[in-house]
């Protein structure tokens, strides 16, 4: 038995996150006082009602979001492309047009997020319908859907000419202008659920796709070309990890035996467990500033090195240990760069232009050992900074670190000595059994002075710190004089 790994897929699910952020935004656009506004417009020689250009809808964008054009466009293209929007004069074209071209907002009922399957009987019923009025003039992909619809669900297909009579009858009983707007509704819908072969596709995923996601053209004529991308594609798709089932279940066993002593659930914890007392010396045992430490604390950086860098007083050690190797400029970098990602958006020009003089500039003060793939990668990301920029590099000392200076670490005279002082707290010892005594209450630390007991923790070791290639540079200049 095998298990595949689904994640590589996950990519292109339709963003259900940002589809919730857009809602709102359409919502605005329909306001009656601050939206766009909605008049009847004709379309050949149909009067159309509560429609809109395709400028209003540009410039409304622009105007309310404060982008520029291309942003704007791009947005509204979203917004066609996903069926919140629907034209009126190209219903085969799903895209903003920034002209005079006539649009309709889509009922809220068949917005992708209300996630209601497309099923094939309401396909059918609409190819059916549409059969009808045409008298068989479909297109050839919906003359192929057609018939394999028929031969799938033929148990069934009386129900679905039936229906579709109805629909149609129903339908010329309408108004020409609902009947006309209606229909580019409901093709729309179709369109967006049911793509034709060529076109994106952004409500699937995976295997279901016909061509490569990123893809945009629309209509694309099948040639040899063609072929050759899709079927490059589906061989990127079907090269999947593939993990077998016992080596899945002994990997978590493994991590389970790990990681038990650690588990306050499975072997409980020491003083007491604070979500059952009202002790919360376990707590306060465990902050993050605190001395000294507890021996699970400190046994628990052995597991693996993960661990070590997400403890604040491991890092601390771990410092320690890397200055003594005259290598504290890997950690200082790697903190550097988790800084530039979680920190102020504002400074990330100037942080990354300061970290590369400092860790990565020919000559710099605190330079840092890269390969020349990583460099170049780094150096073409810093032309447009982001939060991410220096991911590869960090990346590569983090694996750095870990397999050549942590196992060195984890034998040394500074991680014994922690291990030595740290303490096994002993069981608390219940008070009172009167469940109705006054309980002594103690609030917990605030963030901002765990904060700043960090920072001044930081200034610290920065003080104590001494700069090896600067102390060499000094010898160098005095026996140059000399």
């Amino acid at each position: 038995m095998t298990i595949r790994r689904m994640d590589q897929g996950q990519r292109h699910r339709p963003r259900m996150a940002f589809l919730k952020k857009c809602e709102p935004l359409l919502v605005e656009m329909q306001d009656p006082d601050s939206g766009i506004k909605l008049i009847t417009q004709r379309v050949m020689i149909t009067n159309i009602p509560h429609a809109m250009t395709g400028s209003d809808v540009f410039q409304w964008i622009m105007q309310r979001l404060k982008i520029d054009g291309e942003e704007a466009l791009n947005l509204g293209c979203m917004m066609v492309k996903y069926g919140y929007i629907y034209p009126l004069q190209d219903p085969k074209n799903l895209t903003l047009k920034p002209d005079s071209s006539l649009y309709r907002f889509q009922t809220p009922y068949f917005w992708p997020t209300q996630k209601w399957a497309a099923e094939d009987t309401d396909y059918a019923i609409y190819l059916a319908k549409k059969n009808i009025k045409r008298k068989g003039l479909l297109e050839e992909y919906e003359k192929e859907q057609y018939n394999m619809l028929n031969t799938k669900i033929n148990h069934k297909w009386d129900f679905v000419v039936m229906q579709a009579k109805e629909q149609y009858r129903t339908g010329k009983e309408r108004k020409k202008a609902d009947r006309y707007a209606i229909d580019c509704q409901e093709k729309a819908y179709w369109l967006v659920h049911r793509a034709p072969p060529g076109m994106q596709d952004p409500l699937e995923y995976g295997l279901n796709r016909v061509s490569d996601p990123n893809e945009t053209k629309v209509n694309q004529k099948k040639t040899i070309d063609v072929y050759r991308k899709e079927i490059m594609y589906y061989q990127q798709v079907l090269r999947k990890t593939t993990v077998k089932c016992s080596v899945s279940l002994g990997g978590l066993v493994k991590y389970s035996e790990q990681f038990r002593s650690s588990d306050p659930i499975i072997t409980g914890c020491l003083p007491s467990n604070p979500w059952i007392s009202d002790d919360v010396d376990f707590w306060e045992l465990n902050a993050k500033m605190v001395e000294p430490l507890t021996k699970k604390r400190v046994e628990r950086w052995a597991l693996n090195f993960a661990e070590l860098m997400r403890d604040p007083k491991g890092r601390r050690s771990f410092r320690l240990f890397l200055q003594k190797e005259f290598s504290g400029e890997n950690l200082a970098f790697w903190e550097a760069c988790e800084d530039l990602k979680y920190g102020d958006q504002s400074k990330v020009k100037d942080k990354a232009q300061e970290i590369y003089k400092t860790f990565l500039a020919s000559g710099a003060r605190r330079w840092i050992n890269i390969d020349g793939t990583t460099m170049g990668i780094t150096v073409r990301g810093l032309k447009h900074p982001h939060r991410y920029v220096l991911d590869a590099a960090q990346t590569h000392i983090y694996m750095l670190m870990k397999k050549d200076s942590y196992g060195r670490y984890l034998k040394s005279p500074i991680y014994k000595e922690v291990l030595s002082k740290s303490i096994e707290p002993q069981p608390s010892v219940k008070k009172s059994s009167n469940p109705f005594a006054r309980k002594q209450l103690r609030s917990s630390p605030s963030p901002i002075i765990v904060r700043q007991m960090e920072e001044e923790e930081k200034a610290r070791e920065a003080e104590l710190f001494v700069d090896i290639t600067q102390v060499l540079s000094k010898l160098d200049r005095r026996y140059m004089k000399r």
